[in-house]
Formats: structure tokens, sequence, C-alpha cells
């Protein structure tokens, strides 16, 4: 009796010490929550210059609202995309606080006239939200269904942003449901980026200022307007014309010349060198070569000319190199070519670039860059590192100084071309774009210009004051986007510029027509690019993140589904059968006496 006595305490105790143990690990968790995330590309987990702006309030003091039209009756695949952007935001929160709040809206609840002004509010003539039209079959009929797959950010009161959080759709162009999962998986890989970037743009209360350099024969502001939007929404972007003017790059951050053909002045480059020993950011789009292109197409060779710039003088003293040849790459994109045999012809002069793991280039799509100047490093200073960004692959070669450019050059190659001795050599790498940062010695050492020399205003810095950057694509090209001049008695010259609807830093419009499928990753550079060269490296992690979509080997599935089949429905009843007989045979051996 004492015995059962003592045993009924002691599974009463037991039992209450265990309640005790879970009402104090419920009342802990409800205040702090922790996960591991063990998925070998940290999926689940936000990087760490995430956590860093979400956690230092001097980023944002104030509350940050999203407002997500994401929500009502959708398809699985959306719902899916839904659950993956608020399960971001939670993670947000844990970082961020009270300062972080979201609400998923239905744009569908309400009366048509209701609907219809929220969605013209939305859409905002092209500058909101862009729909997303989705067919699918449903009761043997075709059926649309329109979203809203974006969030209105507002702070401080007022709506100041708008983040796109799956591409829209273009016009009479719906997505087919079944191509849904492919755009989600794709979206929820960029998930993170495209939340932080969002409200970055909303919090920013500075923007550095960067120029692009005018007055000699560089790029346009029509032919850059691409770049300029995508810049706008971090930086402060004016034009800024030397003149010979001291001053002319006071209150700049960072200097974009931009494919430049016409000399630079001895003036000009002790102003742009200043710049650079006052701890400015400098980055030169170059090419060093010439290319009729219609001549090319015309007569199926052209012959290349210098452009004799004098910047080149500059840099070289900095340590880096630009040559007067061209990269030739297996790697490369095709170009189309009219009455031949073979339409299509491997264009080893558009080279499809191998990133490094250099910051800005890691897990970057392929950057393209036709007709491309090879770079190298010299070594003059041990205070400045030299960094290669961009290179060609290890099938690659450089051609001569100011070669032959010839259509029949990939013919002579073969089907398996081999333009390298041994093409899986590391050694075969041609830099394409490389990086110069730190104390730099200025050009003008021992030869300043002797006009400032004599200006008391010059105010001449002999070595950096500050650390500088440098940075020198062997290709100015592929900053140009095309554009449409239209007659419009509205704007301020009688006429305004349209870009194509397709983004030329992602898409060739060549290779749309040739229904070439490819990406590049010339967007995503540049804004690394800009990024780091500006000292912002808060998203370079995020937006070079890569998460590994894995796909499901079909023949595998094939060939062993009816044994994972068998395996899964005999497995359960299996362990349920043997944990029945082990509870038995206990059973009968407690109570057998």
């Amino acid at each position: 009796m004492k015995k059962k006595l003592i045993k009924g305490v002691y599974n009463w105790a037991f039992l209450l010490i265990l309640m005790a143990v879970l009402i104090f690990v419920n009342i802990i968790s409800s205040y702090r929550s922790f996960r591991i995330d063990m998925t070998e590309d940290k999926r689940f987990s936000v990087a760490e210059s995430t956590k860093k702006f979400l956690e230092e309030t001097e980023n944002f003091s104030g509350r940050l609202n999203l407002r997500i039209y994401l929500e009502g009756e959708l398809p699985a695949e959306l719902r899916s995309f839904r659950d993956a952007v608020e399960d971001k935001l939670k993670e947000c929160k844990v970082y961020a606080g009270n300062r972080i709040e979201y609400q998923f809206i239905n744009p569908n609840v309400g009366t048509d006239d209701e609907k219809n002004e929220l969605f013209q509010s939305l859409y905002d003539e092209g500058r909101g939200i862009i729909p997303m039209d989705v067919v699918y079959m449903k009761d043997g009929s075709q059926s649309q269904l329109r979203i809203w797959p974006g969030a209105i950010i507002d702070y401080g009161g007022s709506d100041v942003d708008v983040i796109q959080l799956l591409p829209g759709s273009r016009p009479q162009r719906p997505y087919q449901l079944a191509a849904i999962p492919s755009v989600t998986q794709n979206a929820i890989n960029n998930l993170e980026y495209i939340l932080i970037s969002g409200m970055r743009r909303a919090t920013k209360e500075y923007r550095p200022r960067i120029a692009f350099l005018q007055g000699h024969g560089e790029l346009n502001p029509q032919e850059t307007m691409r770049v300029r939007n995508v810049l706008s929404q971090y930086y402060s972007i004016r034009e800024v014309t030397l003149n010979d003017s001291i001053h002319a790059l006071d209150g700049v951050d960072g200097l974009i010349i931009a494919r430049p053909t016409e000399k630079f002045s001895d003036k000009d480059i002790y102003l742009i060198d200043q710049f650079v020993m006052k701890g400015g950011s400098l980055m030169c789009f170059l090419d060093k070569l010439s290319i009729n292109e219609d001549t090319l197409m015309q007569n199926g060779q052209v012959h290349t000319t210098r452009y004799d710039l004098g910047l080149d003088r500059m840099l070289f003293d900095y340590g880096i190199k630009i040559h007067d040849n061209l990269i030739m790459d297996v790697s490369c994109a095709p170009k189309s070519v009219p009455l031949r045999e073979a339409s299509m012809i491997p264009w080893f002069y558009h080279v499809l670039t191998t990133p490094t793991k250099h910051p800005i280039a890691r897990n970057l799509e392929p950057v393209s860059l036709e007709y491309a100047n090879e770079i190298q490093f010299v070594q003059n200073s041990p205070n400045v590192a030299l960094s290669p960004v961009l290179t060609s692959s290890t099938n690659s070669t450089a051609t001569g100084m100011a070669p032959l450019v010839s259509l029949m050059l990939p013919t002579t190659y073969g089907k398996n071309p081999q333009l390298a001795p041994n093409p899986t050599s590391e050694t075969n790498k041609k830099c394409v774009a490389g990086l110069a940062e730190g104390m730099f010695e200025s050009y003008f050492k021992n030869r300043i210009v002797a006009e400032f020399a004599n200006d008391p205003d010059a105010g001449f810095e002999a070595q950096s004051t500050k650390e500088g950057k440098v940075f020198v694509v062997g290709n100015g090209r592929f900053l140009a986007n095309s554009y449409d001049t239209i007659p419009d008695r509205t704007a301020p010259n009688g006429y305004r510029f349209e870009m194509p609807q397709f983004n030329e830093l992602r898409y060739s419009g060549e290779l749309l027509q040739m229904n070439f499928r490819h990406f590049f990753g010339n967007q995503e550079f540049f804004q690394n690019l800009t990024d780091y060269m500006l000292g912002d490296n808060s998203v370079l992690d995020i937006r070079s993140r890569q998460i590994d979509i894995r796909q499901i080997d079909k023949e595998k599935v094939k060939r062993d589904a009816g044994f994972y089949k068998m395996l899964n429905l005999t497995v359960p009843i299996g362990i349920i059968l043997l944990l029945a007989m082990v509870m038995n045979y206990l059973r009968k051996r407690k109570f057998a006496h």
C-alpha cells in the first residue's frame, strides 16, 4: 500500500513538473522565437546584411507599412507564393519588430465602381503595380483570373514606393496556369532582394550623387535612359561637362564615363584625377576600337580603328591597362547572317562573360559584352588592390591589336572550336572588367598642368587623401539602349523619347527575333557595381544570392514510382502492426500471472 502511494505521488509530481515546464516554454516562446534553417542554400533565412538593415533604427526609425494585394481566392500555385511572402515578412519582423507592419488585401471586394477605382489607383497609368492575367481550365471551359501581384509601401504617413512581386502580363498575353510554378519559383528566389530594396528606396533620406560625363563623345542621355532608370531609384543622377572648371565635380560621389569617342584634354584628365585623389569613385566603360557593323554585314569583314582617348595613360598609372584588341570566346551569343547556308553562327566576339567570386559578380547570369577589350593589371603601388571581376571562359583568346573582324572566322574553327591550345586551363581566361581600390598616386604628381599649378584654388593633391575606387569595363556599348523619337507637342522640345518594351540590359532584340533563349545579367551587374563603388554593400549578397531550384528526375520517377508507392503504402501499416504485436506481447507478459 505504501509503495502504491509513493508511486502515485511520484507520477503526479512528474506530471505537474512536466506541465510546468510546458507552460514555461510556451510563455517564453510567446516572447522569443527561433528557427533553425538546415537547408544547404539557407533558403529560409535572411542575409546578414538584411538583418543589419532591419535591426539598426538609424536606417528607418518610423513605421513602415506594406499593403500586399495578394489575397482572396487564389490557385494553389499562387497561394503558395502568397504564403512565402508572408513567411519572409514574418522573418523581417523578427529583426525590425513593430517598425514593420503588413496587411494582405483582397482587391476584388466591393462594388464594381469601388473595384475599378482601386484598380486604377493600383495601376497608376503603368507606374504602379502591373496586373497579372492567368488563364486556366475550369468545368471544361477556359477561365481568366486577374491578380495584382505587388505591394504599396507607406512610410511617414504617405505612399512612397511600389513593389512588383511577380511579373505583370503583357496586353492580350496572359500566363498559362501551368507556367505559374516556374514564375513563382524564380520570384521566391529574388523575394528577399525585392522586399529589402523596396524598403531601402522608401526609407532612404540621402541619395549619393552620380554624374554622367559629357563633352567627349560619350553616350547621350537618351542612350543611357535604361541605366539611369535603374540608378534613379537609389541615387541622384545628373550630367556634368568639365569645361576646364576646377569645381565641376564638386559634390559628385560617383563619375560614370560611358563610351567616349573623343580625346580628353590634359585639363579634363587632371580634374578626373583629382576627383579620384579626393576619394571619388570612377567608373569607366570604354571601347578602344571602332567597328562599323553596316560594313561588316555588307562586306563580310571590316577593319577596326583605334580611339585615341588619352584616358588610358592615367588608368595605367592606377594599375589598369586596357588593350586595343578584342576577346574571342566560345562562350558567346549567336549572330544572324543573311544569305548564308547557316543563318546563325557562333559570334566569338559577343562574349558571355564568366563571373568571378567578387561580390559584384558572384552568382550573376552571364554578362553580355559584344566586342570587349582585354584588361590587364599593372601593380604600380602596394597601396592599391587590383581585382578581376568579369573574365572570359577557359576556351578563349585575344586577337592582335586593331584586328580585322570577319564573319567567316567561326567557320574556320569547325563544330567543336578550340580557341586556346588547352581549352580547360584557367590561365586562358581574359579579364574584361577589373577594379582598382586603395590609396592612389596622382597621374600628375610630376607633371601637373601648368595652368592649374599656378592657380591657388586648384588644391592639387599628389596622392589620395581618401581611399578611392576605379572600375574599368573593356566595353562601353552594353550601357547603350535603343530609343525612338516621337513628336509630342506637350514635350519641352516638341518630341519625346521611348525605349523598347523589353529590357535591353537583360535581353537582346536581335536574339529575340532569332528565338534564341537567353537572359543576361547586365542589369544586376551594373546595380552591384554602382552599389559597391558608392559604398552601399547592403544588398550585394542578397542580389547575388542563389537558391537552387532542384528539378525532379523524371526518368527516375518513371522507373521507380511503383516501388516508392508500395513503400509508402506498406511501411506505415507494417509499423502499426509491429507496434500492436509488441504491445500485445508485453500486455500478455505483464498480466500472465
